[in-house]
């Protein structure tokens, strides 16, 4: 007799044995899937394991197979078994992070595939490539990955930057390239065409780090510290991560690049496990200046003006001299919370229980963490007062206030991607602005970058260092920083150039605080409908976890989640640090499992960003 062993992808961990009826004992592989019968309903699973013997007594059949060609190749079934033990999920989880949804659902595939020779396992040092004129090296190595007919795998940090990419690799190199990403239309059929050629190269977003290409040699991610390569949902995994897995799998050659490093790269960099390369600008450093707000002329600081008198007179120079000028501030919106000038009730969102923002050019208050929106209230809710006192700033409040003070100059905002550029003399700007090409401004002015340094997050300086590094490659002249933290080593390395210096001065804090990379964080969320069940929930687990004495994971703190409420769910958090994240995985579900909680959701967030 012939069982296999299939894993679901649902949060149950391990395999489960199934009988292979005769007549498809010559059929069914390791890695196809097949139909089950699981708690009474027809599940897909993924053949992991064959064999000739089972401890169950009763054992169900297999109802059905799917592939006769395994959907699953031998070198995608470890990395998702990888993935698994170290970002603490089940394995049939994390098989369906990597497949299309139709796959997924149990559709079938075409089944033809490239099965011919594979190419020659290389192992090579991953490297780092700095610096905006980038692109040059992915075509360098791009060319001859191919040229050894082995696949490129490239990510980019959003669908347009990858199709851009798509188009410029196209003109210059002539080749076929393909785009994937998910939920894009012919998901399927774009995996298929990928999965039958002996190589190929395919760019995308941070799903594409699955791409099922054959003889893998070559995996670049673009902009590697952008927090968008890291899943919202479980399994929580990082791209950065598992390309380092997927890379040593396949003997890949590994290039992270971006015009910063994260501070993870940085550190690999020091301990000589990442190679190092620096692209000079074409534009010169610009001058960089930081005003301390706390030390500003008293009549600045009565008024309480978003411009200090050396920014104004800045602004005014470059407007007298026709140049272009940026202000950059991250934040939507004409004022970040309305509250009641009587009763100081803070209008929320209901959803999240957040401050709403006011967008004056709709007259409406949003959240930003849904799609909650209404009109503003003419009275207090709570007392009938008939005053509503705005507070906080965005970008519609500092256009106004230039529209004010330089009626002559014409202003544009950039709060999203997909704004077009006018021929403004002033645009004022979201992080969005950074997705735009080939810009140069005369003069950029930083807003209310405390707001970023100042949160409450261990990588708030890591964050902060990187989006002013950015913005330095948008000009050659002078950028202007505001702040109340005028001496951080943040902004000390900025004026200097001298990147290394921050590092040097964030690791050290790092490793004092045992935080990342030095140590792994493991976030333990909570959820639910209902507060206090989520309260007391948290507090059991906490309590039931505090008592189990283990050397493989420490337990920090319990505490309100970050934000407390979203979407209807409240949110609780359990933060604990580890050295191995695959051996606190191991930990957390083995003890995970005897967690119940009705109406209660737990998920396991390993190295969160």
């Amino acid at each position: 007799m012939l069982y296999a062993k299939v894993v679901l992808g649902l949060p149950v961990d391990g395999s489960f044995d199934y009988q292979v009826a005769q007549e498809l004992e010559n059929k069914v592989s390791v890695g196809a899937r097949v139909w089950v019968n699981f708690r009474n309903k027809k599940e897909v699973a993924y053949v992991v394991g064959l064999g000739n013997k089972t401890s169950i007594k009763k054992i169900k059949n297999i109802l059905a197979l799917i592939d006769e060609v395994p959907v699953l190749s031998e070198q995608m079934l470890l990395l998702t078994k990888r993935l698994a033990e170290y970002y603490c999920c089940s394995w049939g989880e994390a098989i369906e992070t990597a497949l299309p949804e139709e796959l997924r659902k149990g559709k079938k595939w075409g089944q033809i595939y490239f099965s011919g020779p594979k190419a020659g396992k290389i192992n090579l040092t991953p490297f780092f490539v700095q610096g905006q004129e980038r692109f040059g090296v992915y075509l360098r190595e791009i060319k001859e990955a191919l040229s050894f007919k082995r696949s490129a795998v490239l990510l980019f940090s959003d669908i347009p930057e990858a199709t851009r990419a798509k188009e410029l690799i196209e003109d210059n190199l002539g080749i076929q390239v393909f785009i994937a990403f998910r939920k894009q239309q012919k998901e399927q059929a774009v995996w298929e065409e990928i999965r039958q050629k002996q190589f190929c190269l395919v760019v995308g977003t941070r799903s594409n780090i699955f791409s099922p290409v054959n003889n893998l040699g070559l995996i670049i991610i673009d902009q590697e510290n952008d927090q968008v390569y890291k899943q919202e949902q479980v399994p929580h995994y990082h791209a950065r991560q598992v390309a380092l897995m997927r890379a040593e799998i396949e003997g890949a050659k590994l290039i992270f690049a971006g015009s910063s490093l994260s501070l993870e790269c940085f550190y690999l960099a020091q301990k000589n496990k990442v190679e190092y390369e620096f692209i000079p600008p074409k534009l010169a450093y610009p001058e960089v200046k930081v005003i301390d707000l706390r030390r500003l002329a008293y009549a600045d600081r009565k008024s309480k003006s978003i411009f200090s008198k050396f920014l104004a007179d800045a602004i005014y120079t470059a407007l007298n001299e026709k140049g272009k000028v940026l202000l950059f501030i991250n934040r939507k919106g004409f004022a970040t919370s309305a509250s009641c000038h009587n009763c100081g009730l803070a209008l929320k969102c209901p959803r999240c229980n957040i401050n709403l923002v006011f967008h004056f050019d709709e007259n409406k208050l949003k959240c930003h963490h849904c799609n909650f929106k209404m009109e503003m209230p003419g009275i207090c809710p709570s007392c009938k007062a008939g005053y509503i006192k705005y507070s906080g700033l965005g970008t519609e409040k500092v256009e106004s206030e230039l529209a004010r003070i330089f009626p002559q100059a014409r202003i544009q905002i950039i709060d999203d991607i997909k704004c077009g550029l006018s021929n403004a003399d002033i645009f004022v700007s979201t992080s969005a602005v950074m997705k735009h090409q080939n810009l140069n401004f005369d003069l950029i002015g930083v807003l209310a970058i405390d707001n970023s340094l100042n949160r409450l997050d261990f990588r708030s300086s890591e964050k902060t260092f990187a989006l002013l590094m950015n913005l330095t490659n948008f000009t050659s002249k002078k950028i202007i920083i505001q702040s109340a933290n005028s001496n951080h080593y943040c902004f000390r390395a900025l004026i200097k150039n001298e990147p290394k210096l921050f590092f040097r001065e964030e690791l050290a804090e790092r490793k004092q605080l045992n935080f990342p990379p030095f140590k792994h964080l493991i976030l333990l969320k909570i959820r639910g409908p209902s507060l206090d069940k989520v309260k007391k929930s948290s507090q059991d687990l906490f309590e039931r976890l505090s008592k189990i004495k283990t050397s493989s994971i420490k337990l920090l703190s319990l505490n309100c989640g970050q934000p407390a409420k979203l979407r209807g769910n409240f949110y609780y958090q359990i933060l604990m640090r580890s050295s191995s994240p695959e051996k606190a995985s191991s930990f957390l579900k083995l003890h995970l499992k005897e967690y119940h909680f009705s109406g209660i959701i737990t998920t396991v967030d390993v190295d969160p960003v």
